[in-house]
């Protein structure tokens, strides 16, 4: 398969997407690993962030089906890419069907020679603050693509995504996002529930990703500063977009999933006190507390928490409260009883890759870049807000001019880092 899969489904608009969506995620849920594995077309894949979440995805893949081969992998850095070449094809369970000899790539145009190595599908697995170029690359080069979110960083990115999912409609490409709650079975089975009026109208909502905190890397003698903020990449707002964005991005998803929206407004107020001491140049400079009042256009409002201190209170979950009653939406549960379960389905992360793959092999491409751009635009409206202290619109957040990618990036290029925000001081841009 040097060429996409011919496609015949026309583009689907906004509502019948989620719909179809959830039918062929939920039509899936219990097939087992290699349900393809009869098909006579080997779908080669490439891995374009070798990291752990991409050496795990390019893992799930593998898992999936067995009609998958992974023929390229890249990375900025080439250790970091001969690592993950050398782990999957050293595992027992498929590494007979990774297939990549010299096909390792490094540097930051990695992804283009990843893009040109005859493959069918690839794997979107940097930093996000690279995602909107790749995405881009990848849909000009016409192939299916895995994307883990976020999918942009900032506004100008949002836009580039956007043009990015016309695209690919009129190229019949399959997208499907690393938001793996949409794939899994309890989630589905719940917010089906929600869609057929099992509480009514939604009046409000609450989201929650409160934890210890992540990962530090401390800088190594001569580095320069992008290998350095690129190695410790989710302390830059450049790179990660802050962790209301790169990992509280689920949850919000979950509620624009439920409420088949997004919101309009977002007024935030949070800040920085457990992050590691030093300069902005030295340590990064996002937020590690978030907290976000989001009103969408129905009046409904979502109230939004996102927090990384360690010894502290843990909470990661969606909650809604409707006309008729409540929903623990991360517990299944609707007003005190069962509405879903993950009984007998695949891992999540396992069953988006089965999901894609199928939409691919039955002509039936199944694109959710459009949700996962409107997900990540909602957590950036959130930093906005926050960072500046102002309300922000959608329309605002959208159009934004802030391009946080510093221009003519080079492997050795020095980066200024921008001071700590100040809500009041920092000025919307």
């Amino acid at each position: 398969m040097s060429e996409p899969t011919k496609l015949s489904t026309p583009g689907l608009d906004r509502r019948d997407f989620i719909a179809a969506g959830t039918a062929v995620a939920t039509a899936s849920l219990l097939a087992p690993a290699g349900v393809f594995a009869g098909s006579s077309d080997v779908i080669k894949v490439g891995l374009i962030g070798c990291g752990g979440r991409g050496t795990g995805a390019a893992r799930n893949i593998l898992t999936a089906d067995k009609g998958v081969e992974l023929v390229a992998v890249g990375d900025v850095f080439e250790g970091q890419a001969k690592n993950a070449a050398r782990q999957l094809a050293e595992n027992k369970k498929y590494g007979s069907r990774v297939k990549i000899g010299n096909n390792i790539f490094s540097g930051l145009d990695n992804y283009k020679k990843v893009l040109e190595s005859g493959i069918d599908l690839v794997i979107l697995a940097t930093p996000p603050g690279f995602r909107p170029y790749h995405l881009q690359a990848a849909v000009e080069a016409g192939k299916h693509i895995f994307t883990e979110k976020p999918v942009a960083v900032d506004g100008p990115g949002i836009r580039m995504v956007m043009a990015a999912y016309e695209e690919s409609l009129k190229k019949k490409l399959a997208i499907v996002a690393g938001t793996q709650r949409r794939h899994q079975k309890g989630y589905i089975e719940t917010v089906a529930q929600l869609h057929d009026g099992a509480i009514g109208k939604i009046l409000s909502a609450r989201a929650y990703w409160n934890g210890d905190g992540i990962w530090f890397k401390n800088r190594q003698p001569n580095q320069s500063d992008a290998e350095y903020q690129m190695n410790n990449w989710y302390h830059f707002v450049w790179t990660c977009g802050d962790h209301i964005v790169e990992q509280h991005v689920h949850n919000l998803d979950v509620i624009n999933w439920i409420t088949r929206s997004h919101p309009v407004r977002a007024y935030g107020m949070g800040g920085r006190s457990h992050r590691p001491k030093g300069t902005p140049q030295e340590v990064g400079h996002i937020f590690d507390h978030f907290a976000v009042e989001y009103e969408y256009a129905d009046g409904m409002r979502l109230f939004s928490f996102c927090r990384h201190a360690p010894d502290t209170w843990t909470n990661i979950s969606e909650h809604v409260t409707g006309e008729k009653g409540t929903c623990q939406v991360n517990n299944y549960n609707i007003n005190g009883k069962k509405a879903g379960s993950d009984d007998g389905a695949m891992d999540p992360y396992e069953q988006e890759h089965v999901d894609l793959l199928r939409s691919i092999r039955e002509g039936k491409p199944l694109n959710e870049l459009k949700t996962v751009a409107e997900s990540t635009l909602t957590a950036i409206m959130g930093r906005m807000a926050t960072y500046t202290g102002i309300p922000i619109t959608w329309e605002m957040a959208l159009n934004s001019k802030e391009v946080t990618m510093p221009p003519e990036l080079t492997l050795q290029s020095k980066i200024t880092v921008p001071p700590v925000a100040i809500p009041g001081q920092t000025k919307f841009i």
